[in-house]
């Protein structure tokens, strides 16, 4: 299991990055306009190819240490007609709130890559 470590004034902290995976996730696909996330990798590219009906948690999703923070990189997939530039600042203040919040470790950034859109009626 692969986990990120951090350290701060009160010692070694370390979360997995399943966990950031399924935060983020969840806060990702809550957001309006986000009609999916897409695969960032040739393992992620191949499980949806064999798994087509799963959604995973991971997808479009990565983690990661920034000296004492966390950077966080977004691949999805917007609905077409919306303004991006909005859903792309909700999905910012939304993850950044979610991790914060549940993990106390300071979100320095978040990346989002619009790699598609699919039309409403889709």
């Amino acid at each position: 299991m692969r986990m990120i470590r951090l350290e701060n004034h009160l010692g070694l902290i370390e979360v997995s990055q399943e966990y950031f995976n399924e935060i983020v996730g969840n806060a990702v696909s809550s957001c309006f306009g986000v009609a999916g996330m897409a695969n960032t990798n040739a393992r992620q590219g191949l499980r949806a190819l064999l798994r087509r009906k799963e959604e995973f948690l991971d997808q479009g999703v990565r983690v990661y240490k920034d000296g004492n923070g966390l950077v966080v990189d977004l691949h999805i997939i917007v609905t077409y007609g919306l303004n991006i530039s909005v859903i792309v600042r909700s999905i910012v203040n939304k993850v950044r709130y979610t991790v914060e919040g549940a993990t106390g470790l300071e979100v320095r950034k978040v990346n989002v890559f619009v790699d598609g859109m699919l039309n409403g009626e889709d």
